[in-house]
């Protein structure tokens, strides 16, 4: 089987990034790539050695070499170019957030459906073992019920991102609720999202985005999460689960798994903790671009979990869009 060939549109750091796994796992390759500007667009393609260049998206997306199209473009146009791939009958990795509102996200999640593509929202971390470790802890029942989760992560990023990106909620914020949503729905498979109740304090920057929130969720069957993020100050990540038994501590960054120090920590109550580490081949970028080779060699048109499926980026959106309306700022 030829290799297949990876379709770039952006040449942002994250393409940047996407583009050193592609290589490091060195069973597929980039074909081509797209950019607006002119000189960072001829910089990526002598980096990576990229033959064929664009400066229009929909040429890069309708060339028949193309077999998957990666969107590395703001998150208010996601939904604009995963409908195009789609329709042009692509292979989709598209940057998380989905998209910045529901009405766009149906619009994209519908296009995918109607012609049968792979897809998958680019949530690497949840294809690296640290996401699967654990994941399979809350499975284990090891921490009993789930009874309150509290995650955090704030990095400053407000000087890069696209105001129309819509701020920390949709650019960080995303990477605690994915997380928060794939425990609690392995702990709770069945309707645990359904009717919760959410509320919201938070400021907004001088692009007049939310640049700050803290939210609080309260499930139906009474699991309260405090869920933070924020774009304008320093790099922090925090994520805990209380169980009935025993706490879950993340001691390293979740959303950024590297080869080695990815750790955390189970502590039954009133007794020691117990660290476990999770080594590696890479980061999470290497185990996304293996595991979409793999899942399109097999036919399949999606990632087996903890990787998010259609209906897992949907809620993960709701949740985002609930959490927006909800912000109260001064």
């Amino acid at each position: 089987m030829s290799k297949l060939n990876w379709g770039f549109l952006g040449t942002s750091f994250i393409s940047l990034t996407m583009a050193d796994a592609v290589q490091a796992e060195g069973s597929t390759r980039i074909h081509s790539v797209a950019g607006r500007s002119e000189v960072p667009l001829k910089v990526f393609a002598e980096k990576y050695d990229v033959e064929h260049t664009f400066d229009d998206f929909n040429e890069l997306i309708e060339d028949e070499a193309v077999d998957i199209i990666y969107i590395a473009l703001p998150n208010h146009i996601h939904h604009e170019y995963v409908i195009k791939a789609a329709n042009a009958g692509k292979a989709i990795l598209c940057e998380k957030s989905l998209s910045v509102d529901m009405e766009k996200t149906d619009q994209a999640l519908k296009a995918v459906a109607e012609n049968g593509v792979f897809f998958v929202e680019g949530l690497m971390y949840l294809n690296h073992p640290f996401a699967a470790a654990i994941r399979d802890v809350v499975a284990s029942g090891e921490l009993g019920e789930v009874q309150s989760i509290t995650a955090q992560y704030c990095a400053s990023i407000a000087q890069f991102v696209n105001p129309h990106s819509k701020g920390a909620l949709y650019n960080l914020g995303c990477y605690p609720t994915s997380l928060m949503h794939l425990l609690l729905q392995t702990a709770f498979p069945t309707h645990v999202f359904e009717n919760y109740k959410i509320s919201a304090m938070g400021r907004r920057g001088a692009d007049g985005n939310i640049c700050e929130s803290a939210a609080t969720l309260r499930l139906n069957n009474g699991v309260v999460c405090q869920l933070h993020t924020a774009e304008d100050y320093g790099l922090h990540a925090g994520f805990t689960v209380l169980g009935s038994k025993a706490s879950l501590v993340l001691d390293s960054n979740p959303w950024l798994p590297e080869a080695e120090g990815n750790s955390f920590t189970v502590t039954p109550y009133e007794k020691p903790g117990d660290t476990r580490t999770v080594t590696a081949e890479g980061n999470a970028f290497l185990y996304q671009v293996r595991a979409i080779r793999e899942a399109i060699e097999a036919g399949k048109t999606a990632l087996e979990s903890p990787a998010p499926s259609m209906e897992d980026s949907r809620q993960i959106m709701q949740i985002l869009t609930d959490w927006e309306a909800a912000t109260v700022t001064s």
